[in-house]
This record gives C-alpha cells, structure tokens and sequence, in this order.
C-alpha cells in the first residue's frame, strides 16, 4: 500500500481509514513496503539503504535466543528513532500503575465491577488507560496488568511505545484505528490487536468514544496454545491471524512521544512523525484477530471440560504448562452434554481469572454483569454459576442448546492479581457481589445428625 502522506493515513470515510490491507498468518516472516525498492534485496543492512533511508531493527527478544522464539523486525524509514530518544522528561502516569504496586490495601475476595462511567473530560486511549490490577514485577518481566481504557477523543499527533511489555486490547465499545510502524489495523469489539513491546504506535477513535479493555504481558510474547491430542487444527487457526501492511507518514510537525519504562512514564517532543516507516521485514510486528473464528472445541458427551479449551493465546512461564497469563474467550457455541451441568462448574483455582464481557450474556451469570463490566476471582477464591444461573442448569431441558450472541474473555494468570487503589475505590466495585451466591441452598437428602457426626 503505497501511502506516503500524512493526509492520506488520517484521511476520513476512506476504504483505507476503514478497510486497510492484511497480510494473514500467526509467527511468519513477513515483508512489506510502501514504496517499491524501500526494501534491500539479498542483505539487511546495505551500505546505502534503498530511497536514501535509514536502516534500523527492533529486536523483541535477545539476539540469541532459540530461532523458534526470536523475534526482531529490520526497518527502512525516513529518520532513525535515536532523533527522537533525548531530552526525556517524566511525567504524570495518569491512573496507569506498574507491578509491583501495592498503593493501597487492596480487597480481597471475589469482586467485580459494573462498567466504570466515561469520565467528565476528553480522553484518549492513553490518558483514559486505568489499571484495575497487577501481578508480578515488569522490571523482572513477569506477570502482567489488567487495564481498561475509556477514550473520548483520538491521539492527534501523540505517539507511545511500551517498553515493559506486550499489548493485547480487547475493544468493548467503539472500532480503533492502530497507527503503528508497520502499517494501520482497524480493530472492531469482537476482535482483539496486540502491539508488541517497543512499537510505536497512535490510537484514532473510529465510531466517536471507545471503550475497551488491555492486557499487558510482561512475561514472554504470546503464542498459539500446544493442541495436544486436538491435533493441527481448531482453536485459534494461524490464517486468521492479520498484519498491516507497510503505510508511513512523512509530515515535519510538532508532537509528543511517550514511553513506558520500568513504570514510570515519560515524553519528548517531536518534528516528525516516528511513524516514517517505509518498508519492513521480520516477525516482530503487531496484529489483530477475530475471535469468531475461533473454533470452538467442547464435549459432545457429558461433563465440561476445562476452560483451558478456550485458550486463544498463552505466554507460557519457565514451568511447563503454567501460564503466565492464558487469554480465553467464551464466544458462540452449541452445548449438547447429556445428563450434565452445563455452565462452568464450582471451583477453587490456583490460577487468578480476571474476566469481561464485550457483549451479551455470560452463561454462568444471569445478573449483574453487562457488557464493559468485569470480575477478579483470584486463586484459590471460590466462584462458579449465581443462583439463578444454578436453577436454570439443574431444572432445564437438556436438549441441544445454541448459545448466541455472547462474548466474553479471561486473563488467566498464574500470580495473584492486586487491585489497584482505582479498582478499590471508584463506585462501579459491586459491594455486593458475593451475595450472588447467598441464596444457594442446602439440598442434601442424605442422613443427617444433630452433632455433624456421621451416622
């Protein structure tokens, strides 16, 4: 896609502005370029670079780690980043908070929240980002942040880049428009982007204010899940996966780039947009998916299995098969098992389970959780069906049943997840909330005695 000026980029009601190109694939070696000849033939790091520009890589792992999780990718552009990398000066986080942050004592228990309201002023997807929670240590790259984001207005000549981790943003409400180095993603509710670490990039508001929510990966990138004994397909299908194609911006005005590190955030001024990327190769380069085309796999017999069968994306942790954050989601699907409690069943996990809903109904919740509201069942608090949701299970016809219309998510993480003195304070915390499982009576009809002694 040959873009090379800034009106074009931002340009309104255009197929471009909407519908950009993808190239698709999960893991590839990609390439592309804007401008024919901007990428070097046979070599990375010519003497001259092709169209008089500037060679320069963004590596996302060590140089030496094995080939199969390496991750760099080699940029041609109009200016090198090192223009922009002086005279930084901190600034206000905002409601953004880094692990470890223990700010207040945080609540404990199950809780969740009604949709936090928009707030009073304009906001973009940076200065309206909140933090409900964090684990683990981003100077330790582990563990990962739960944020919700709440924008009234588009990043207009402001930039940012996360140096402490990877992004995953779930959109709730409202379409995004992804300006990165790479090239333009437009990300709709329903689907999920993910801006690697280090990558600069701008948000634009598409259908007016948006809301949403992010996952900050501080541990290693996420991956496709291992199918076990599913075998090489279903889930989250590599096709489905898509990447920009290579579009830059060539204006000389001023601006503001921001930067994440180690928790503390912190700008410098620009004359140019640092989004002068004219070509590209390599792996370290941001994408969206569309979480309706994950295929479901579940019982066509009895029982419900793990949630682990809705895993869409993992960054696995040194300990095999321990997550340290797993990002799932519960879409559409048929539930057929026969004589079997369908929901998800009553349990303690040792993993903490941060959850929202993009829209419809979660099936083992019939009130008090709308779209854009979220829960934290951390490890070892149990959780399970309301209930209402209980009746409905134990009493119903069993007959096949299609549940449509739904989406909802969970960060799955294997540390605890501490709230945020936001998450603690604002009124959306359902004070509640535990009280959904207060009229869950006993049942038993087995013998019974005075003293709790068996008979």
């Amino acid at each position: 896609m040959a873009v090379d000026a800034e009106t074009a980029a931002r340009a309104t009601g255009d197929d471009v502005v909407e519908h950009p190109p993808y190239q698709s694939g999960f893991g590839n070696e990609f390439a592309s370029e804007a401008v024919a000849g901007a990428l070097p033939v046979g070599q990375n790091n010519p003497q001259r670079a092709p169209l008089g520009l500037y060679t320069e890589q963004l590596s996302g792992t060590a140089f030496t780690v094995p080939n199969a999780r390496n991750r760099r990718t080699w940029m041609y552009r109009i200016r090198p980043s090192v223009r922009h990398a002086w005279r930084f000066t901190e600034t206000a986080n905002h409601a953004i908070r880094t692990a470890p942050n223990r700010e207040a004592d945080p609540p404990i228990g199950q809780l969740r929240w009604d949709p936090p309201p928009f707030p009073n002023h304009a906001t973009t997807f940076l200065t309206g980002m909140h933090t409900v929670a964090t684990n683990g240590d981003a100077h330790t790259q582990i563990g990962m942040a739960a944020h919700i984001y709440m924008a009234t207005d588009s990043m207009t000549d402001t930039y940012f880049y996360d140096a402490d981790g990877e992004l995953l943003v779930i959109p709730q409400d409202g379409r995004l428009r992804f300006v990165t180095e790479c090239g333009v993603l437009v990300v709709s509710p329903g689907e999920l982007v993910v801006l690697p670490r280090g990558m600069v990039f701008r948000v634009e508001l598409v259908d007016g204010r948006a809301r949403g929510y992010i996952c900050e990966n501080y541990g290693n990138y996420l991956e496709l899940p291992e199918r076990g004994p599913v075998g090489a397909n279903g889930l989250a299908n590599p096709r489905d996966f898509l990447h920009p194609v290579a579009a830059y911006e060539d204006g000389d005005r001023p601006g503001e780039l921001y930067v994440k590190f180690d928790g503390r955030l912190f700008v410098v001024e620009t004359d140019f947009s640092p989004l002068d990327v004219v070509g590209w190769h390599g792996n370290h380069v941001p994408y969206k998916y569309d979480l309706s085309t994950f295929t479901v796999i579940g019982s066509i017999s009895f029982d419900h299995p793990d949630p682990s069968i809705f895993t869409v994306l993992t960054s696995p942790s040194s300990d095999p098969g321990v997550a340290n954050v797993d990002v799932v989601a519960f879409a559409d699907r048929w539930l057929v098992g026969e004589h079997t409690f369908r929901p998800p069943y009553y349990h303690k996990n040792i993993m903490s389970e941060f959850m929202g809903i993009v829209h419809g109904v979660y099936d083992a919740k019939e009130e008090g959780f709308p779209p854009g509201g979220m829960s934290l069942h951390n490890m070892y608090f149990p959780h399970g069906p309301d209930h209402d949701a209980w009746i409905k299970a134990t009493t119903g016809d069993l007959e096949p049943q299609k549940l449509s219309d739904t989406l909802s998510f969970m960060f799955e993480t294997r540390y605890p997840l501490i709230p945020t003195a936001y998450a603690g304070s604002i009124p959306a915390l359902q004070d509640d909330y535990p009280s959904v499982w207060h009229a869950l009576e006993r049942h038993f009809t087995g013998p019974t005695t005075d003293d709790g002694a068996r008979p």
